[in-house]
Order: C-alpha cells, then sequence, then structure tokens
C-alpha cells in the first residue's frame, strides 16, 4: 500500500509544479462560492487504480470538495462506468483536474496493461513482475500499480536485494568472482540474484548457492535446458524479450517469474475524464 503522507507529500509537490503562483484562468472566472458537481467516468474498460491519490488531490486543494469513490483500486471498469462523483467549489475542482488525472490515467493504464500480462500467462504457476525501469520519483506509484494489475514486484531498488548482471561480471572478471565478493559483503537478510546470458554461466552459478537465476535473453529451448539444470535449486526467472504474444510461452518453459519492463514503460494511460 502507499503511505497517505507519501501521497500527500508527492501530491503537493505536484500541485505546487501544476499551479505555480495561481491559475490565472480559473481564478479569473470563479470564486469560492460556485459550487459545482463534477464525475470521473471511464471512457475505456481496464483495471483502475490511483483512486485514494485522486482524492488526495482535492483533499490538499481544500476541505470543501467532497469526493465519493465508487470503485476501489484493482476493480474492472467498463467504458462509461462513473468511477466518482465530486461536488465543491469549482476553482478547486477545475485546479486539481489535471494533476489528478495525471496519476490516475497513468497508474491504471500500469494496472491495465500489466493485468493482460498476467491474463496470458493464464494457470500457470508464473508470475509477471516489474523492473526498476520507471518513471524518476514516481516508482512507488508505478509499483503499486503493477500490485494491483495482479502482478508481482521485484526489488524496489539496488538496496533491496544484490543483483550480479553482465557487467557486474565482466568488470569482476568471471561469474564466481562476481559472486564471491558480493557475498563477502553481504547482509543475511539480503537475497542475491545472479543475471546469466549463457547456460555456461547457469552451470558456473550452480554451485555457487545463489538464490535466484535468472536467464537473460535466452531462446525458449535455452529456457528449458536451464530450468532443467537448475532443477529447483534456485528461483528461476525469465527476462528480455518479452512481449504480450509470447509470455505464454515463456511461462510454459517452467519458470517462475518473467520480469519485464513493458508492463510500466510500454503502458498507455487508460482513457478518463472529469467531467463537470
Amino acid at each position: 500500500m502507499l503511505s497517505n503522507f507519501y501521497v500527500e507529500q508527492h501530491v503537493k509537490n505536484a500541485l505546487q509544479e501544476d499551479i505555480g503562483f495561481g491559475d490565472v484562468t480559473t481564478e479569473s472566472i470563479l470564486t469560492e462560492n460556485n459550487i459545482f458537481n463534477a464525475k470521473l467516468t471511464s471512457r475505456v474498460d481496464g483495471i483502475v487504480c490511483g483512486l485514494e491519490v485522486f482524492k488526495t488531490v482535492f483533499k490538499v486543494l481544500s476541505d470543501s470538495v467532497e469526493v465519493n469513490l465508487l470503485f476501489k483500486d484493482g476493480d474492472e471498469i467498463k467504458k462509461g462506468d462513473v468511477l466518482a462523483t465530486l461536488k465543491g467549489p469549482g476553482k478547486y475542482l477545475l485546479l486539481g483536474e489535471r494533476v489528478s488525472l495525471n496519476y490516475i490515467q497513468r497508474m491504471s493504464g500500469i494496472a491495465t496493461e500489466t493485468h493482460k500480462y498476467q491474463q496470458a500467462i493464464g494457470d500457470l504457476p508464473c508470475k509477471i513482475v516489474d523492473t526498476r525501469k520507471t518513471t524518476p520519483n514516481f516508482r512507488a506509484f508505478e509499483k503499486y500499480a503493477v500490485k494491483c494489475g495482479g502482478g508481482a514486484l521485484h526489488r524496489f531498488n539496488l538496496s533491496d536485494c544484490a543483483m550480479i548482471k553482465d557487467n557486474h561480471i565482466k568488470v569482476a572478471g568471471s561469474v564466481t568472482n562476481a559472486v564471491k565478493m558480493v557475498k563477502a559483503n553481504l547482509s543475511h537478510a539480503h537475497k542475491l540474484e545472479l543475471e546469466c546470458d549463457t547456460l555456461e554461466q547457469v552451470k558456473e552459478a550452480l554451485p555457487l548457492g545463489v538464490d535466484i537465476i535468472m536467464l537473460d535473453n535466452m531462446s525458449l529451448d535455452e529456457m528449458k535446458e536451464g530450468v532443467k539444470l537448475i532443477n529447483h535449486k534456485a528461483i528461476v526467472e525469465a527476462s528480455g524479450n518479452v512481449k504480450l504474444n509470447n509470455i505464454r510461452q515463456i511461462a510454459e518453459c517452467g519458470v517462475d517469474i518473467i520480469s519485464s519492463s513493458a508492463i510500466v514503460a510500454n503502458a498507455p494511460a487508460l482513457d478518463l475524464g472529469l467531467d463537470m
């Protein structure tokens, strides 16, 4: 879940960026005495996410705006559904319109895209997970959206989990060197993941006791062989060139996790509108 204090501070910064020293258009037309009703409506089918963040935008602007949420995060929505109703001074409804939509459209788009990928995996015991390819300073919201869409989360940041990638292996000299160096400096509370580009690296990794082995940019046949080699000695993650039309085939290789930046980086904003 997103912490209230974190969301509120983030929203304040977003409003400061958008409003600056004042809305020269709205403040020329409306005062706090002009009361209006508005509704948040979906123009497409999808998964909604970010309703409480949407509500927080208006809470920060004014206590006089009433927001009634009609759905909850993670719900499937249909075109034409009214997701929330609002009542309050039109000045604040217009001040918060763009920022509130920016949050909920982006988050709902990610939740919807994640849902598509997880649905494509179907009944197989495998989860789609995100990566660190996120929008700077918006990661918490994007990862929350992945969860709402039915996906799971990879590490939040570099301090969560040790992850040895191809460039680490190059500078360390070998898989074995890299693993030994990281293990010598690792807390008991951290897991260790190793990215393998070849089956030879997988074989080298097996006696080293890593927790997670990533099969990176491998063919389906190579992934199947990698799963056999690992044989439950580590969690198996597949990554690289993951698309909606091939994720089921990747899952059928027997991997535990499929990581992809596409569910966040390529997710289009969900088309929602705030109508007075």
